[in-house]
């Protein structure tokens, strides 16, 4: 592990260059993610994951799966999108 100090004197963070080991099909994924959504570069959107992940533990590993798994079924077809209006309706009837 490296470690890339700030040079310019500004008060950033000091960064530190990690490795992360990935399958190439992951790896295509995520390059095509981070372009498609505008980012630019893959280690912005890498940071970017990585802390919306920590400042968002609400969200588990198996509520991802759940919407990996909707829009999985939304672009292959297999589901319909619905309406806000009826995501909170359901999740109305669901309380009660």
């Amino acid at each position: 592990m490296s470690t890339a100090g700030v040079e310019d004197g500004d008060d950033a963070p000091e960064t530190v260059q990690i490795n992360l080991r990935l399958s190439k099909s992951f790896l295509e994924d995520i390059d095509a993610t981070w372009q498609r959504e505008g980012f630019n570069s893959r280690s912005e959107f890498l940071r970017y994951a990585a802390r919306d992940a920590i400042k968002h533990p609400e969200f588990s590993r198996e509520g991802w799966k759940q919407i990996a798994a909707s829009e999985h079924d939304l672009r292959s077809g297999e589901s319909e999108l619905v309406s806000r209006e009826e995501v909170v309706r359901t999740m109305d009837d669901d309380g009660e």
